[in-house]
């Protein structure tokens, strides 16, 4: 069975994607920690990102520093946090999150019920961000 993300890539759930490739994409959490929370998900279902393989898996790194720059220019939080829980959803990624403190990583902190225009304001800020920067891979 599909996992939620495939699902999300697949156009079957929706999502504000900021980053397509061929080998990953890149779209807001649905359950933000703060505005911008951007979770970096390879294309191939790998449940723990232990076992991707290493190009894999350093894609997903360079791709999480392009969303981070972007977010850094666009939200200028004191940093970008990256982290990589993979308890919530079997298929590996990661959460790149503008941060004021390590408060800000606490997934007790979540909105379930995110505002949809700061939603959408946060994905356009991401990818005229990532423009700006010279990515192509900007989705949307």
């Amino acid at each position: 069975m599909a996992t939620v993300f495939s699902r999300i890539i697949a156009g079957e759930l929706p999502g504000l994607f900021v980053w397509k490739d061929d080998k990953c994409v890149a779209f807001l959490s649905n359950r933000p920690l703060r505005p911008g929370h951007t979770l970096v998900v390879p294309r191939l279902e790998v449940d723990h990102w232990i076992d991707l393989d290493t190009n894999l898996l350093a894609h997903l790194v360079v791709t999480a520093q392009a969303i981070g720059k972007a977010q850094m220019a666009g939200f200028k939080p004191a940093r970008i946090g990256l982290m990589l829980a993979g308890l919530e959803v079997p298929h590996a990624h990661f959460h790149v999150v503008p941060i004021r403190g390590l408060h800000d990583l606490d997934f007790g902190n979540q909105d379930p019920n995110p505002d949809p225009s700061m939603m959408a304001r946060a994905a356009e800020t991401i990818r005229a961000e990532l423009r700006r920067l010279g990515f192509a891979e900007v989705a949307g």
